[in-house]
């Protein structure tokens, strides 16, 4: 009876949905759309300039990109159920620290925050990987983004907004979110998901893993390309609002462009079902190809401030679209037995670009002004475009039934 007025997305089902996963997704989506475009301009705000505002977010990436990697170790000690609510707590922290706005507690909200993306990304996608089909792992990302639109489309705007009006109000906000989505998660009863049955054998070690992706091309692949588009997001996120600043646009230009951009996850559905018609491999390579050059003319033309940010946002177009289909090559391919840990695995696509693009963003503000960042991200994108040419032709195509003679 209890249950009998809770939203039909809430109410538990034996058998997880699609719908429960994008639910959750969406709501995590509500937390770090709030603080996307607030937190670069947080970070400058409370440090002063782009390049140490670089080495924060570099610093972050790789305490990120260590905690992601510990996660299967943790889940082999700690039920999943738990590990997904200790990330939840983490974003908790890291509003608190955020709201204090102190020049020490806002490096630390930051990669608080980044812990907590990280691991409620790894338990989520082994959630998916457990209860939802190979053929149906593309219906399940376009379904996740179309529930997470409208808080990637309002939250960058409300963000700087609020920040603008009162500073800890966008963590206020998004701590909010994150305690329904605490709320819903243990509402829906996901647990600890299914369990694989293996041979008995010593524990692997946390890093142990790292051999079997490294021995699957494929595996190889569709993570640079997650890391790729992730770096463009990272550029497009990060440096846009800076160098708005800079051009003096104003601080409220990254987060409009933030908030329009992501208008088009609503389109997530009609974009796979796009890739599936063009194959995989022509959606990856057409994305990756087009935004590249985007990037790179936005470089050229930085002497024309509003030109760079049209380029810039047309660019992000065709991030949405490798957002759709970019990261089928490698969900595709991960064995049953291996769920959690490729998960790890794969979620590292987003710590090593938090790692990359500061890096690279700092090497280049020593020799070139900020616009070179742009002409960087360009050519990674292209060398993106080079390696999608080897993927398979009809990775992602439906496939004639093996029975039929």
């Amino acid at each position: 009876m209890a249950t009998r007025y809770l939203p039909l997305a809430l109410k538990h089902s034996p058998t997880p949905r699609i719908e429960h996963f994008a639910l959750l997704a969406g709501l995590d989506a509500a937390i770090r759309g709030m603080l996307i475009s607030t937190m670069p301009l947080v970070v400058y705000d409370a440090l002063g300039d782009a390049q140490t505002t670089s080495v924060v977010f570099f610093i972050s990436g790789i305490v990120a990109l260590i905690w992601g990697l510990m996660v299967p170790w943790a889940t082999r000690r700690i039920p999943r159920r738990w590990a997904y609510t200790g990330g939840v707590c983490l974003y908790l922290l890291g509003m608190t620290l955020g709201a204090i706005g102190t020049t020490w507690s806002v490096p630390l909200a930051l990669m608080s925050n980044a812990m907590a993306t990280v691991t409620i990304f790894v338990c989520l996608n082994a959630y998916v990987l457990d209860y939802v089909d190979r053929a149906n792992l593309g219906r399940s990302q376009s379904a996740q983004m179309v529930y997470a639109a409208t808080a990637w489309t309002l939250g960058p705007m409300s963000g700087v907004w609020l920040y603008n009006q009162w500073a800890p109000a966008p963590f206020l906000v998004a701590g909010g979110f994150a305690l329904v989505l605490l709320i819903s998660f243990w509402v829906l009863r996901l647990g600890n998901g299914k369990q694989i049955a293996r041979a008995k054998r010593p524990a692997v070690n946390p890093l142990g893993y790292l051999g079997r992706f490294f021995s699957q091309p494929r595996l190889i692949a569709g993570w640079t390309f997650a890391v790729m588009r992730s770096c463009g997001w990272w550029v497009y996120v990060v440096y846009l609002p800076i160098f708005s600043i800079e051009a003096g646009l104003g601080d409220k230009v990254g987060g409009i462009a933030l908030s329009v951009t992501n208008a088009l996850l609503f389109a997530a559905p009609a974009l796979n079902r796009l890739g599936r018609h063009l194959s995989v491999r022509r959606s990856v390579r057409t994305a990756f190809g087009i935004c590249g050059v985007l990037f790179f003319a936005a470089g050229l033309m930085a002497f024309l401030p509003w030109v760079t940010v049209a380029l810039v946002m047309a660019a992000s177009i065709f991030l949405v679209m490798l957002d759709v289909v970019g990261g089928l090559p490698f969900l595709m391919s991960v064995k049953p037995s291996e769920r959690t840990e490729m998960s790890a695995v794969y979620s590292s696509f987003r710590d090593v670009s938090g790692i990359l693009t500061p890096g690279a963003a700092w090497l280049v503000l020593w020799v070139a002004p900020l616009p070179g960042i742009f002409l960087a991200a360009g050519a990674g994108l292209l060398a993106a475009w080079t390696v999608a040419g080897r993927l398979h032709p009809r990775l992602g195509t439906p496939r004639p039934s093996r029975g039929r003679s």
